[in-house]
């Protein structure tokens, strides 16, 4: 499969898709210096929700999905040069309203989970 939506997303800031099937994704990040939040290397926990949000965009991957609400924990912290992978897998789908749970992982230590509700809409949202 090839995205079919966010196609303009810059890798280094929200993640580079590493698989695509119907109804999940894997998407990986390299935690950059500009993603700092302190002079000890935080990444600003903003970077992550990008990441986990580009991956259910990339789950649900129509052209007009939207982001319609979040239910996140942030579960230990990331650190500037570390590899984040997060995965997405679509629970449930009815009619325009997609359900898709999402964890984000640095190794084996889990960085952030979620689930994250989406909206297939009939046209662009800023139409």
């Amino acid at each position: 499969m090839h995205p079919n939506t966010h196609l303009a997303i810059d890798a280094s800031l929200c993640g580079q898709p590493i698989r695509l099937s119907e109804g999940a994704a894997t998407v990986r990040l390299t935690a950059l210096q500009q993603m700092a939040a302190d002079d000890r290397g935080l990444v600003h926990g903003g970077f992550l929700f990008g990441l986990a949000d580009y991956a259910v965009m990339l789950a649900v991957n129509h052209p007009n999905v939207v982001l319609g609400a979040a239910d996140t924990r942030f579960t230990a912290p990331v650190r500037v040069g570390e590899v984040v992978t997060a995965e997405a897998v679509r629970t449930e789908a009815k009619g325009r309203k997609h359900i898709v749970e999402v964890s984000a992982t640095v190794g084996d230590r889990e960085v952030l989970r979620g689930t994250f509700t989406a909206f297939v809409l009939d046209e662009h949202v800023l139409d």
